[in-house]
């Protein structure tokens, strides 16, 4: 589940987008996003916040924008800090592109391997969970083993982040084609929101790489 806060944010997140998306290489460089939904995964730890925007351009493009707030700095991670902003209840959160985040990669790749989906969303007041409006899925089934996650590396193009982590790769759709087909021998991502009812191709986890753990 994720615990969702009744907090004043300074930037908020709005904000934060608006400043960041438009300087990544597949943004297209527009100033002018529109937020579609997002969806969240849950850290085991409960430690680090995992929130993925979807985001639509002015020219129509719908961008797929994972981002993780964290209570500390991540080590090794300073090229890919997006901003720290001020939580009225958590204090300082510094954000993350979940690219380079090794919470993120383990609960995408969990996800994929698993036939995970988003979390779960708890009003931190009231304990009343909700699930939210974007359904994502993962290809896998419950007793399907788990690549490890090693280091992390990552690249981006007009379209896709690609991320290294150890013997496990992903590609992530930065720019959602809902008309792409699914690639056949890998596990995916997909999913739906309001809009958009057919599952669409989030994400990949690239087959028979990695150790894995049972």
């Amino acid at each position: 589940m994720a615990l969702i806060h009744h907090a004043q944010l300074s930037p908020s997140k709005s904000e934060i987008l608006a400043t960041w998306v438009p300087t990544q290489p597949w943004s297209g460089g527009s100033a002018e996003l529109e937020r579609v939904d997002a969806y969240r995964f849950d850290d085991p730890d409960g430690e680090v916040g995992i929130e993925t925007h979807l985001l639509r351009t002015a020219d129509g493009r719908v961008l797929h924008v994972p981002l993780t707030y964290r209570g500390a700095p991540l080590g090794g991670a300073e090229d890919s800090l997006v901003a720290t902003m001020d939580h009225s209840v958590l204090g300082t959160r510094w954000v993350y592109d979940a690219c380079a985040d090794p919470v993120y990669v383990a609960t995408l790749v969990t996800a994929i391997a698993t036939g995970g989906g988003a979390a779960d969303l708890v009003d931190a007041e009231t304990g009343k969970a909700t699930q939210g409006s974007v359904k994502v899925s993962g290809s896998g089934t419950p007793d399907s083993p788990v690549p490890t996650i090693g280091r992390i590396a990552h690249t981006s193009d007009a379209t896709t982040t690609t991320v290294s982590a150890g013997g496990v790769g992903i590609v992530l759709m930065r720019v959602i084609d809902t008309s792409a087909g699914l690639p056949e021998g890998a596990g995916v991502l997909t999913g739906t929101w309001p809009g958009q009812g057919s599952p669409t191709l989030l994400a990949v986890l690239r087959p028979g790489v990695g150790r894995v753990k049972s």
